[in-house]
């Protein structure tokens, strides 16, 4: 007689019920209210919402300093993955734990310090010739701070878990450091790489709290799309907010659902090599 297998949760029908209904209350009624406010806005109401020039301009601004922010992480990030992984230095875990500060301090303490930090009179922004806070730049930088650890976290295992012995026999083979590198150790990173710069970039988009001290939040310069949506929901406009928030939903999915399609190529493509 065969031994019945003790599971520790139950049954694939009633886990997948409770999945469903977890994902449900927490992400797809929220999100379906954003669909369910738009739809109560007319075609023309709705386009003259999402297309006017304040509105555009804190599109681009959002979307440029957050991609331009995880592009930066992706170079920096894997720069200081490798350094916590191949060096042993004093100060190491003080320094890997510095890497996870960023979750837990709470955003509108960290805006706070970037401000006074670089300001025109701060410790590092005196002695630039030109603003960094309350402008794009300013901005930027908030955005890199928050998304440093979502590609340092990504990249470590990966090189936690990478066999040296292939970095030894390229080596062996005749190759130098920087075809190691680009052949062997980066095609290994690059899966990790752009799930970190993804999470990075989601991060950034919706970023508040860190933002709107250093960013000064004048209009059609420095204003983001979510202190836009913020606005509206103070002056009770609701039905506006859903529907600027609504064009950010669908931008996001489409920019992400091409980085995951990027990263599924990847994958298959050095699989196949």
């Amino acid at each position: 007689m065969k031994k019945k297998t003790r599971r520790l949760f139950p049954g694939f029908g009633l886990s997948l019920g409770f999945t469903m209904l977890y994902i449900s209350l927490l992400v797809l009624i929220p999100l379906s209210m954003i669909f369910f406010y738009t739809l109560s806005m007319s075609w023309s109401e709705f386009w003259q919402t999402i297309s006017d020039p304040r509105v555009v301009q804190s599109y681009k601004l959002s979307f440029g300093a957050s991609f331009l922010a995880a592009s930066i992480n992706a170079v920096f990030g894997v720069i200081i993955a490798w350094v916590l992984v191949r060096y042993q230095f004093p100060g190491k875990k003080f320094i890997d734990g510095l890497v996870d500060l960023p979750f837990a301090l709470p955003t509108a303490v960290a805006g706070i310090s970037l401000t006074s930090l670089y300001a025109e009179n701060g410790w590092i922004g005196q002695f630039f010739s030109f603003k960094i806070a309350f402008t794009p730049i300013g901005i930027t930088i908030a955005l890199i701070f928050i998304g440093l650890p979502f590609v340092v976290r990504m990249v470590q295992p990966v090189l936690q878990n990478f066999e040296t012995e292939l970095e030894e026999a390229s080596a062996i083979l005749g190759a130098n450091r920087l075809q190691t590198f680009r052949k062997v150790i980066f095609p290994e990173l690059l899966p990790a790489i752009i799930t970190g710069f993804s999470l990075a970039f989601a991060r950034a988009l919706g970023e508040y709290g860190s933002v709107i001290f250093i960013a000064g939040n004048m209009p059609m310069k420095t204003e983001i799309t979510p202190l836009i949506i913020m606005t509206k929901l103070e002056q009770f406009d609701y039905v506006g907010a859903t529907a600027i928030a609504l064009v950010m939903l669908i931008i996001s999915f489409i920019m992400l659902l091409f980085i995951n399609g990027i990263q599924w190529w990847t994958n298959k493509k050095f699989q196949h090599e």
